[in-house]
C-alpha cells in the first residue's frame, strides 16, 4: 500500500535505539575496543549489527529528532554519514530525506585488527580531519573523505564505513568466477597499469583486488559498488565531481572568455588606429599636392 507521499508504508516490528558514545563525535578517551573478525566473503558484517528485518525503526545519535525506518529502494541516494553514493538497503526518515547507509547507521566505536590496519585499532569519526582546501583521502579507494570515517589515532591511517566493509580476500561469483586477494598497498596504490575488470580503466592511488587463478585484477573503489548497493540496482559510474576540478574548469573558462575579450579589444583599437592612420595620410598627400591646372 502506497501512502499519499508516494513512501512505502512501513510496519514497525520492534525498534531499538543505539546510544550515542564519545567516539561517534571526536573521540577523546580510549574506549573498550570491538573484535572484528573478518570473513571471507564479498562484505563483512560489523560485530555489533543486529539482525534487521526490513521495517524495524532506529533511533541514530545523527538524527535524533525522528526515528529512522530499515528499507531496500532501488533509487540512487547520498548517505548523509558518510556522503557517499549508495542505493538499495538504508536507514531512511519517512518525515524528511534524511538516508544512512545500513552500515554507516551501524557503524561500531572502533574497530580492532581490521585485515587492512591490523597493527592498529581504527576509531569511528563522524566528522573529517580539516585540512584546507586539500581533503583527506581513504587509504583504500583513495576517494576524499567528507563525513564518517574509521580513522587510526597512532598514525594517519583512514578509510569509508563502505571501505572497512570488504576483505583481504573476497568473493564475486557473480563478477568473476575465483577468489580475488587484495595486493600490498605498495604494489597497488603506485601501479597504474592494472586494467580493472570491471571499469575498464587504470587508476593510480587506489588498492587493488587480483585474481588468485589468472590475470582478473578489480579496484576496490569498484569493489565498494558490490557493498553500497549499486552495482545490485543497475547504476555505474556514479562518481561525484571533484569541487578542485569544477573550480578549475570555471576559472579556466574565465580566464578563457577575458583573454578573448582583451584580445577583441586590442583588434578594435589597432583596426581603429589603421584607420585613424590611413585618413591622415591621406589628408596630409591631398594638402601638399599643387592643384592641377
Amino acid at each position: 500500500m502506497m501512502s499519499n507521499n508516494n513512501k512505502p508504508t512501513l510496519k514497525k516490528t520492534r525498534t531499538f535505539s543505539p546510544k550515542k558514545s564519545d567516539s561517534m563525535q571526536i573521540p577523546t578517551t580510549r574506549h573498550q575496543p570491538v573484535e572484528f573478525v573478518p570473513k571471507r566473503c564479498a562484505s563483512l558484517e560489523f560485530p555489533t549489527s543486529p539482525q534487521l528485518v526490513l521495517g524495524e525503526e532506529m533511533l541514530h545519535f545523527s538524527h535524533p529528532q525522528h526515528h529512522l525506518s530499515h528499507v531496500n529502494l532501488p533509487d540512487l541516494f547520498t548517505c548523509a554519514g558518510c556522503k557517499e553514493y549508495g542505493a538499495g538497503k538504508r536507514f531512511t526518515c519517512q518525515q524528511c530525506d534524511y538516508q544512512l547507509h545500513d552500515f554507516c547507521a551501524l557503524a561500531p566505536p572502533v574497530l580492532k585488527s581490521h585485515p587492512f590496519h591490523c597493527q592498529h585499532q581504527l576509531a569511528f569519526y563522524s566528522k573529517p580531519v580539516k585540512g584546507g582546501i586539500a581533503q583527506s583521502k581513504c587509504d583504500v579507494c583513495n576517494k576524499p573523505i567528507k563525513g564518517y570515517a574509521f580513522r587510526c589515532g597512532a598514525c594517519c591511517f583512514q578509510m569509508h564505513p563502505c571501505c572497512a566493509m570488504l576483505s583481504s580476500e573476497i568473493s564475486l561469483l557473480y563478477l568473476h568466477p575465483h577468489t580475488l586477494r587484495l595486493l600490498p598497498a605498495s604494489k597497488s596504490g603506485s601501479d597504474p597499469s592494472f586494467v580493472c575488470g570491471e571499469c575498464r580503466r587504470k587508476r593510480s592511488g587506489t588498492r587493488v583486488y587480483h585474481c588468485t587463478v589468472c590475470d582478473y585484477h578489480l579496484h576496490a573503489v569498484c569493489a565498494k559498488n558490490m557493498i553500497n548497493g549499486l552495482h545490485e540496482n543497475g547504476i555505474r559510474n556514479r562518481e561525484k565531481p571533484s569541487m578542485l576540478g569544477t573550480a578549475a574548469r570555471l576559472a579556466s573558462q574565465v580566464v578563457i572568455e577575458f583573454l578573448g575579450g582583451l584580445m577583441e579589444g586590442l583588434g578594435e583599437g589597432v583596426a581603429e588606429v589603421f584607420v585613424q592612420n590611413v585618413t591622415r595620410s591621406g589628408r596630409g598627400n591631398g594638402r601638399g599636392r599643387s592643384p592641377t591646372p
